[in-house]
Order: structure tokens, then sequence, then C-alpha cells
């Protein structure tokens, strides 16, 4: 229900983040753990490592019997449904999986936590009938944002629903050393290869209302231009480990760079902790994955995110901070002058960040108490 070697850092970054949050809580209350991570087969090495930690492989939909026995064989299970992925907008077989997983835990009476994060939209009444039933029988129910916290009242949720924040603002990360003074300004520019590609369908799956990919080319000019000398990267926050996808922010930063051959196209990371710590070394970024411009925003590099889903706005307004352009409501021109107006502004952005994180702090604290009490729980159950 989490990953430990996901090619999607930002998915990779949950799971990380929970397992330091998992640590945290069992050293502060003195309880014994071990974290089995549920997986998808993988050929990427895992980033999610330690002695408390095991990693079982397994395909609910084609062995859903092998993926009981593994709930089975656990006190407890926290599913995050991949920050977003609880909804109907990436389609059926995602949505299926989320679904059996979830049933599969409450038929092996397992408490099940749903850990922080973006609940819907859900369209079709029968996934609505079915998202209801399950959050109505977890042990926790937890949102990321606002928004979701709505949609699960309008589902008819009456029960406890904790608002928190995303969990991988706690994402470890090595901060950058110090640069000497005078330098070009770090321009940190996250290319989704999803959305160069048109989405999954090829065809704007999203309902941009721009063209992405020559707004992309658009921003790299307007800072290759710029009156201040700047240096970018390109930062890739999906990286095929095997072959290309659509995907792949990596191969379409690859591409991107045949066009802009003075750009820097940043590693190709092998953690979500390695991707944080590079974009810690900005000075400035925007991009369209959520969780790169999370790592930006918990590191105190000036971010602007791009959404495509109403999953940014959720997550950066619900803390206050106004700085998310969106690429289905508003025009390419607007966009270009949101984000150089942020520029110019980037000392200002800081501030407003840094203020914002400490309320996502503060609310994810929420989550973190909530959990503690439920481990303690088990615990003595025990």
């Amino acid at each position: 229900m989490h990953s430990a070697s996901n090619d999607n850092m930002g998915v990779g970054a949950l799971s990380v983040s929970e397992v330091a949050i998992l640590r945290r809580i069992a050293k502060a209350r003195g309880i014994p753990i071990r974290i089995k991570v549920i997986d998808s087969i993988s050929e990427r090495p895992p980033y999610v490592t330690g002695e408390d930690v095991s990693i079982r492989t397994t395909r609910p939909l084609r062995k859903p019997l092998d993926f009981f026995r593994a709930i089975r064989d656990s006190d407890m299970v926290i599913d995050i449904g991949g920050g977003d992925s609880f909804a109907d907008i990436y389609g059926r077989r995602r949505l299926t999986q989320m679904f059996l997983m979830k049933y599969l835990t409450h038929l092996a009476r397992r408490p099940l936590v749903l850990a922080p994060q973006t609940f819907g939209p859900f369209r079709r009444r029968l996934s609505t009938f079915l998202a209801r039933q399950t959050i109505r029988l977890s042990a926790i129910a937890t949102t990321r944002d606002s928004l979701s916290t709505a949609c699960l009242r309008d589902m008819g949720i009456k029960g406890e629903i904790i608002e928190a924040s995303d969990v991988a603002l706690r994402l470890p990360y090595e901060p950058p050393p110090a640069r000497p003074e005078g330098g070009p300004v770090r321009i940190g520019v996250n290319v989704s290869g999803l959305l160069m590609s048109g989405g999954y369908t090829r065809n704007n799956m999203f309902g941009l209302k721009m063209d992405y990919p020559q707004l992309m080319r658009d921003i790299l000019q307007r800072f290759e231009d710029h009156p201040e000398p700047c240096e970018i990267h390109l930062v890739p926050h999906v990286i095929s480990w095997t072959h290309d996808s659509l995907e792949d922010d990596y191969a379409a930063s690859v591409r991107l760079s045949e066009e802009f051959p003075s750009v820097t196209v940043a590693p190709a990371f092998t953690s979500p902790s390695e991707a944080k710590s590079y974009i810690a070394g900005m000075d400035f970024f925007v991009g369209a994955r959520m969780h790169a411009c999370v790592a930006a925003f918990s590191s105190g590099t000036p971010v602007v995110p791009m959404a495509y889903s109403r999953k940014f706005a959720g997550l950066f307004g619900a803390l206050g901070y106004d700085e998310t352009v969106d690429c289905t409501t508003q025009s390419a021109e607007d966009i270009l002058a949101r984000i150089f107006d942020a520029f110019e502004r980037r000392s200002e952005l800081a501030q407003a960040q840094k203020a914002a994180l400490g309320t996502g702090l503060e609310k994810l604290a929420r989550y973190e108490a909530a959990l503690g009490d439920l481990m303690e729980k088990l615990n003595n159950k025990s």
C-alpha cells in the first residue's frame, strides 16, 4: 500500500516519510515495530531500507489471496493510496486495485489507517458507495487538505476525519553546502513527462488549457533571456529504471535539453531523498510534479507549483501558500506572468513558505498523534 521502489519519486517520498514517522513514534513511545512494505514487483533497488524493514512483493489484482496472507501477518495496515490515486481520475484499473486492497484488509480484520492523502473526486455512483463504506470501516481516516475533507463530508462521512498535511513534509534530506555570493541564480524546472505526452490517453487527458510542451519551452527561453544571470536545471521526479515510458520526466528532460543545450539535466536520482537534496540547492523552483514542489517547499526553496488537478490547490492552499498556477484554467500568458512575478518576489515566497511549513507540520502532528495512540493500543494488546 506504499512503495519501496516506485519510479515516481513522489510516491516513494510518501513511503520514506511514512517510515520516518513510524520510527519517530516508536522511539518516542517505546514501541517495538517491524515495518513490512507491501509492494509490486520491481527491478529498481529499494530506497526504503533498514533492519526494521522488510519488503513483501505481490500483485493484488492477479493474486488477491497472496495479498490477503500478507495482510493477515500484520497487526495494522497503513494505506496512503499513492497520495492521490483514491479517485476516478486515473482510470478504473487503478481504482479497482485500491478498493481490492482496502476490502481485503477489512476482510482480514486488521485496522486500516488511511494516511494523509487526497480523496476523490469520485464521479461514479458505485465508486462513491464503495469509497464511503471503506472509509467508515477504517480505524483512522486522514486527509491532507480541506478540499478532501469537504469531499468526504459531501459523501456522507459523519465520523472523525483528521485533516493533516502531506507526510512528505517529513522527507529526510541533506541540506546543500553554502555557496559563494555573486553567482548565477539556480533555477530548478521540473518537466512532467506525463503532461508532455498528453497524459495516459495521449490526448490532453487532464484538460490543460494551454500547449504544455510549448509552455515549458517558453519558460526555459524566458529564463535564458532574463537580465539576471540564471543557471537552469531540469529536475526529473519520475525516472524509469528499465525503459522509457510516457511518464518518464528524465527522458523528457533530456529531449528538451537538446533544444536548450545550455541547461543542466539533473542526475537520474535513485531515491526521493536524493532528489529533495538536489532541489534544496536551487534558488527558485517551478514544476508540475506535486512532490517535486513539496520537496522545494519543505526545504526552503521558493516554488511555484503548476497544477493539473485539484490536489495542488488543496494541499498548498490549506497551508496558506497561494502561489500555485492552474494549468487547467489559466492561459499560458497568465501562467508565465505569475511565474516570473514570483521569481522577482522569491525572497517574499521564502518567508511565506516558512510560515506555511510550520502550519503543515502542526497539522501533520495530529495524524502522528492518532497513529501513535493506535500503535500503543495494539502494542498493549500483544
